[in-house]
C-alpha cells in the first residue's frame, strides 16, 4: 500500500533514516566534501571544530609552482646532428634551431617540427622496385612518352633530394615527395618531347638527364620547395617490347656501320700520310729539276750573248770554232766506221740497226713534269734543232 492511504504510516519515501524527520541537508553534504578537498591539499579540522574547507593559498601556490615548472620543462628538446628544428608559435614560424639541446615554449603555446636535412630521399618515376633483390617493375602510366620523332620510348628515371632549407620544406609545400614527382614527370616528357628516339636511346643519355634534372630543379625553386636534387639516374630507357627485336636489329647495324667507318678511318689515317710524303717528295724534286733546267737556261743565254760580242769582233773564226765545238760534241757520242773501199770489189754490207742500238743513251732524270712544263720544254727542244740548223746553214754558206 502506498504510504498516504488510510492505515499507513504516513512516511514520505524521502524521509531520513533514524529519527530524522525532513530532507537532508545541502549544506552538510557540502560540508562534507570541503573536509575531503582540505584533507587532500593538507588542510584538517582545528581543535574539536569542524574545518572551513578551503585549503590554505601557501598549499595552492606549491602546486601552481609545481605544475608550471613541469611545464617548462616540457619545452627542452634536443636535435639531433644531421637535423634542424623549425619551431612555429600559434602556427606561426618562430625560428629554425640547429642541432644540440634547445628550448621552447611548451605545448600549445609553440610546437617544434624536426627535419631531417642530410637524409638522401629518392622516387622512382616509371617504374617500382621492391628492393634490391627483387626486379623492376615498370608502370606504363609514368614510363611511356612520345619523342619528337613521334615515336615510344620507356623511361625510368630516380631522382634523389636533401631539404636544404627546413623552413620551406615545412610551410611552402604540403606534400614534397608528391610535388617533386608531378615535376619529375613533366620535366622528363618535356625533354624527351622534344629530342629523337635515337637520341634518347644512345648517345643522348647524359644530355637529357642534365636537362631534366636543372628543370626540375628550377622548379621546385619557384615553388621555394627547400628541396635540393642531387642527381637524376636514367635506370632504363628502350622501346616498347613490341618493338624490341627490331630495335635490337637497328643497333647491330648501327654498330656494323660504325665499326666499318673506323676501318676506313685507320686506313686512310695509314694511307693519307704515305701519300703526301711522296707528293711532297715528287714537288721537292720537280723543284730541284726546275732549278737545274732554270740554271742550264740561263748559262747558255749568256754564252751566247758573250758568243754574239765576240761575233761581232770576228765572224770567220767564231763561226769556224763553233762548227769544230759542234762537230766535236756530235762525233763524240757517235761510233766510227772505217771502211776501205779501194782494196776491195765485194758488196759492202753496214749493219746500222745494230750499230745505232749499241750507242750510248743519254739518261734523263725521272722528274714527272707537269701539264704547264711539258709546252715549254716541247718549244724548247724544237727551237735547238732550228738553231743548229741555221748554224751549220751560215757555216756552209760561209765556206
Amino acid at each position: 500500500m502506498s504510504w498516504n492511504e488510510p492505515g499507513g504510516d504516513k512516511k514520505d519515501p524521502w524521509s531520513g533514516r533514524g529519527d530524522q524527520k525532513g530532507p537532508p541537508d545541502l549544506d552538510e553534504a557540502i560540508r562534507s566534501l570541503q573536509e575531503k578537498l582540505s584533507g587532500f591539499f593538507g588542510g584538517g579540522k582545528e581543535g574539536d571544530g569542524s574545518s572551513s574547507g578551503i585549503p590554505p593559498l601557501k598549499s595552492l601556490g606549491f602546486v601552481v609552482v609545481g605544475a608550471l615548472a613541469l611545464w617548462g620543462l616540457s619545452g627542452f628538446y634536443i636535435v639531433d646532428e644531421g637535423t634542424h628544428g623549425v619551431e612555429t608559435r600559434f602556427g606561426k614560424y618562430v625560428a629554425t634551431t640547429q642541432s644540440g639541446l634547445n628550448w621552447h615554449f611548451p605545448a600549445p603555446i609553440e610546437r617544434v617540427n624536426i627535419v631531417d636535412v642530410k637524409q638522401q630521399r629518392y622516387i622512382e618515376v616509371g617504374y617500382r622496385s621492391g628492393g634490391s633483390d627483387q626486379a623492376l617493375g615498370s608502370v606504363p602510366k609514368e614510363a611511356l612518352m612520345l619523342t619528337k620523332d613521334e615515336n615510344i620510348v620507356d623511361v625510368r628515371l630516380a631522382v634523389q633530394y636533401q631539404v636544404k632549407d627546413a623552413k620551406d620544406f615545412v610551410f611552402n609545400v604540403v606534400n614534397p615527395a608528391a610535388t617533386l614527382k608531378q615535376v619529375t614527370e613533366s620535366a622528363q616528357r618535356g625533354v624527351v618531347g622534344s629530342s629523337k628516339m635515337d637520341f634518347v636511346l644512345t648517345e643522348g643519355r647524359s644530355e637529357i638527364v642534365a636537362q631534366i634534372k636543372k628543370e626540375i630543379q628550377d622548379v621546385m625553386d619557384n615553388y621555394k620547395s627547400g628541396i635540393q636534387v642531387t642527381s637524376v639516374n636514367l635506370q632504363d630507357a628502350q622501346p616498347p617490347e613490341q618493338v624490341q627485336n627490331a630495335f635490337e636489329d637497328a643497333i647491330k647495324a648501327r654498330e656494323d656501320q660504325q665499326r666499318l667507318i673506323n676501318e676506313a678511318e685507320a686506313y686512310s689515317n695509314d694511307v693519307v700520310p704515305k701519300a703526301r710524303g711522296a707528293a711532297a717528295r715528287k714537288i721537292q724534286e720537280a723543284e730541284g729539276y726546275k732549278e737545274q733546267v732554270i740554271a742550264q737556261a740561263e748559262g747558255e743565254s749568256n754564252r751566247f750573248s758573250k758568243l754574239l760580242t765576240e761575233y761581232t769582233k770576228a765572224p770567220d773564226v767564231t763561226r769556224k770554232r763553233l762548227y769544230i765545238e759542234s762537230m766535236e760534241s756530235v762525233l763524240a757520242e757517235t761510233n766510227t766506221v772505217m771502211v776501205d773501199v779501194k782494196g776491195s770489189n765485194n758488196m759492202l754490207y753496214l749493219p746500222l740497226d745494230k750499230m745505232i742500238q749499241h750507242q750510248p743513251s743519254i739518261q734523263q732524270p725521272n722528274v714527272p713534269q707537269s701539264t704547264a712544263e711539258q709546252p715549254a720544254q716541247t718549244a724548247v727542244e724544237a727551237a735547238q734543232p732550228a738553231v743548229r740548223t741555221s748554224t751549220r746553214g751560215r757555216d756552209a754558206r760561209g765556206r
